[in-house]
């Protein structure tokens, strides 16, 4: 094999490597993310130009019944499916234990404004029908911020809190529109906040989009997302 030739399989194998490094980036456990959805490649992340938080950790789905009133869902999301379900931290990987199936959360990041449930869910072989979603972000804060309001819309209902304190739900068979819910207004304090929701969803498509507005109903921005304290 001359040099021309040994430079040009080398080249290939590169290539090869690269597109297989690509991959990996958008999988676990072997599953492709659909292109909508990403593994995190960096510890922080800014939300997008409209303040639309786009990375979260998200617990595989928990089947439910498919009622969505505003009595079943709460009864749904205060019913205890796994330990200090309202308050745990969880990292990217940890599994629970849910009427004896282990489920597992995972690190995604959106490129849209929306997080795409229903890809999610396929993408790990999981149903999106009759399911509960829990999903858990960090807002991390330079400084105390007054004032503020949660934003969110849902496919389809969906419960949200701040700190351990809920602020917000919308419920019935909707389709995720921005803005839809807005909270009372509340403060972010400086450091880290923790925003978690629970979406159930009946049948059809599922997905959130969830920002803050600042005092003026403005997207909220200057702060960074991460998936642990810093």
């Amino acid at each position: 094999m001359n040099i021309r030739n040994i430079f040009t399989v080398a080249l290939a194998l590169l290539l090869t490597i690269s597109l297989f490094a690509l991959a990996a980036q958008d999988s676990t456990d072997g599953k492709q993310l659909p292109s909508s959805l990403s593994r995190p490649d960096s510890p922080e992340k800014a939300p997008d130009a409209d303040g639309f938080m786009q990375r979260w950790l998200i617990l595989e789905p928990i089947p439910v019944g498919r009622q969505l009133t505003d009595s079943v869902v709460q009864a749904e999301v205060k019913r205890e499916y796994f330990p200090n379900q309202l308050t745990v931290l969880p990292h990217d990987g940890d599994k629970v234990k849910v009427d004896g199936a282990d489920l597992t959360w995972h690190a995604i990041d959106t490129r849209n404004y929306n997080v795409n449930l229903y890809h999610f869910a396929h993408a790990y072989g999981k149903p999106s029908a009759d399911v509960l979603f829990w999903a858990v972000t960090i807002v991390n804060c330079p400084k105390e911020i007054p004032d503020v309001r949660l934003a969110i819309g849902s496919n389809a209902a969906s419960v949200w809190w701040v700190n351990g304190k809920e602020v917000i739900g919308i419920y019935g068979d909707r389709q995720t529109v921005i803005d839809d819910g807005v909270s009372k207004r509340l403060t972010l304090k400086k450091g880290a906040n923790i925003v978690r929701c629970a979406v159930i969803n009946g049948g059809g498509a599922t997905d959130f989009c969830a920002r803050f507005l600042d005092k003026d109903d403005k997207p909220l921005k200057g702060f960074t997302l991460t998936l642990t304290k810093p």
